[in-house]
């Protein structure tokens, strides 16, 4: 008999080996009748900082002798309820013929877990990557740190893995379901920490995320898949309401289901596909500011006991203000580095991330505002793109035009006065920084909003908040601005049959796992229409 047991609560001092003990207290029998049990959920409760607690949901499994006894001790309630896990949705697969193989344009979250799910089930899928593979892009990105030139097509934004492999690896997901489990699970499979599947807040880390993007690409062509890089997709052939071919980098190919999770920066895509008439329009999107502080004043402000800190490691936030507009922190990264987020020469866009030890004296995070179309400036479905490009370029004058960061204190920032030049605020950006007023590098609804929010988070982290910061923008790539549309059952473009836009870059996802979890989506859908290809021996 499944049982699930919430709200558990223990002192974080208490190790995860000791909860078969407590699970069988809570229920009133022997440890010896708990035939088995794993964690569904693990949450910290920071509310009191001298008394932290892990909060447990765990799934049980009682013996055999004792469900079929009528002596269970403890009575049904909310925190102990029979729960029988939803099974994950495995597609049967169609008895259509597939004339060619599908084709994933992108490898970041979306379009990596599209291809593995159809590598996995037979349809040796093609994969296309603008970038280099991941090996070859580590050393290109650290080249660019340490000064070097822009590459446009291998940088943090384009490259195996995408954003994603570069975005700090939070795996944070407001979607749950057995979707979600799946993908943790993958993540698991090529070389996460097993308890990725249960965390509240998991994190793989930018330093994991190389490594596990070169273990799906391993699996995927263990099982019949194929990678390119360095292949821009430039154009699809429709006919007839029907895609038949690409144009790429790497010359033409036929294709008869494409998936396109190109994600969030891949503007010149985006023109491309707005030219070709894909529909398309306007979503509101996340711009801001990053916001950078020392670590050790987060860390005062959660854990008041300094065993705490050894224990848990360095601290997080998660903050929410409302005045004109609501403002709020994202992609929170302890003990991690402010970096560039680029994908076009001549401008600048800020991001961060941290590695898996969260080790650096600095935290981050983003002060994001969602900006709505209507305050885009016109209709055009590419107007949010744009309005990206105009402050992006911005930032990169004021930043010498050299990609070096804009910065401005905190504080010069709340009284409208630009930081001195002769200051040079402690920065985790390993390129440089220039002072300027941030003001100029978005847009001044944005920049009043997250004036008059800064304050009052400020006030409920008790001033650890804003003591020491140092502002760097813009950041404008929390979310597309862009949403390509599709139909909802089949997830293909409206008119356009065998076009799947998937992911971040679609508009339909916000983050690693969503985008994933969308990717996968479409990728079943494809597998319920047609035929595997290894029961086609004559498709390569």
């Amino acid at each position: 008999m499944p049982l699930r047991i919430s709200n558990l609560r223990l002192p974080v001092t208490v190790p995860e080996s000791d909860l078969p003990q407590h699970l069988a207290r809570r229920l009133g029998v022997p440890t010896g009748d708990l035939a088995q049990w794993r964690v569904l959920k693990k949450s910290l409760d920071a509310r009191s900082p001298y008394d932290l607690q892990f909060v447990y949901t765990t799934l049980v499994e009682l013996s055999e002798t004792l469900t079929k006894s009528s002596r269970i001790p403890f009575a049904n309630s909310i925190d102990i309820q029979s729960y029988v896990p939803p099974a994950f949705d495995d597609a049967v697969p169609g008895s259509e013929p597939m004339p060619e193989r599908p084709i994933v344009v992108g490898s970041g979250p979306a379009g990596l877990l599209a291809a593995y799910y159809l590598a996995i089930k037979g349809y040796r899928p093609l994969i296309l990557e603008r970038g280099e593979a991941v090996k070859d892009r580590v050393a290109s990105v650290r080249q660019f740190d340490r000064g070097g030139e822009f590459d446009r097509e291998d940088n943090y934004l384009f490259g195996e893995g995408g954003a994603g492999c570069f975005s700090d690896g939070k795996l944070t997901c407001r979607l749950e379901g057995p979707d979600v489990d799946w993908v943790l699970q993958s993540f698991v499979e090529c070389g996460g920490r097993p308890s990725l599947v249960y965390e509240n807040r998991p994190h793989l880390g930018s330093n994991k995320l190389p490594m596990i993007c070169r273990n799906y690409r391993r699996k995927i062509e263990a099982l019949g898949g194929e990678y390119k890089f360095g292949c821009q997709l430039e154009g699809i052939s429709i006919r007839d309401g029907r895609v038949i071919g690409i144009h790429t980098s790497a010359g033409d190919m036929a294709c008869g289901q494409l998936i396109l999770g190109i994600g969030h920066s891949a503007r010149d895509t985006y023109q491309m596909l707005y030219d070709l008439g894909v529909p398309m329009v306007q979503k509101a999107f996340q711009l801001g500011l990053r916001i950078e502080q020392p670590q050790s004043q987060i860390n005062h402000h959660k854990y008041g006991r300094p065993e705490y800190e050894a224990l848990l490691g360095a601290a997080d936030y998660s903050l929410q203000a409302r005045g004109p507009k609501s403002v709020f922190t994202f992609c929170m990264c302890a003990g991690g580095i402010i970096m560039p987020s680029i994908s076009e020469p001549g401008m600048f866009c800020s991001n961060g991330m941290s590695n898996s030890r969260h080790d650096t004296p600095f935290a981050n995070s983003g002060i994001m505002v969602t900006l709505e179309p209507h305050e885009f400036g016109n209709s055009h479905p590419l107007a949010g793109m744009h309005l990206q490009q105009q402050y992006e370029s911005v930032a990169y004058q004021l930043g010498g035009s050299n990609y070096l960061a804009p910065i401005q204190t905190a504080q010069d920032f709340l009284k409208g006065r630009a930081t001195h030049p002769s200051t040079k605020p402690d920065c985790s950006y390993q390129r440089g920084v220039r002072p300027a007023q941030l003001d100029y590098v978005i847009p001044p609804v944005v920049a009043d909003a997250i004036r008059c929010s800064l304050p009052i988070m400020d006030k409920k982290l008790r001033g650890d908040f804003l003591k020491q910061a140092i502002l760097v923008g813009p950041e404008m790539r929390g979310s597309s601005p862009i949403r390509i549309n599709r139909d909802m059952t089949t997830r293909q473009c409206p008119n356009i049959a065998g076009l799947y836009p998937v992911g971040e870059g679609a508009g339909y996802a916000g983050g690693i796992v969503s985008a994933a979890v969308d990717g996968l989506r479409s990728a079943r859908e494809i597998v319920r229409q047609f035929m595997p290809l290894q029961a086609q021996p004559s498709i390569t």
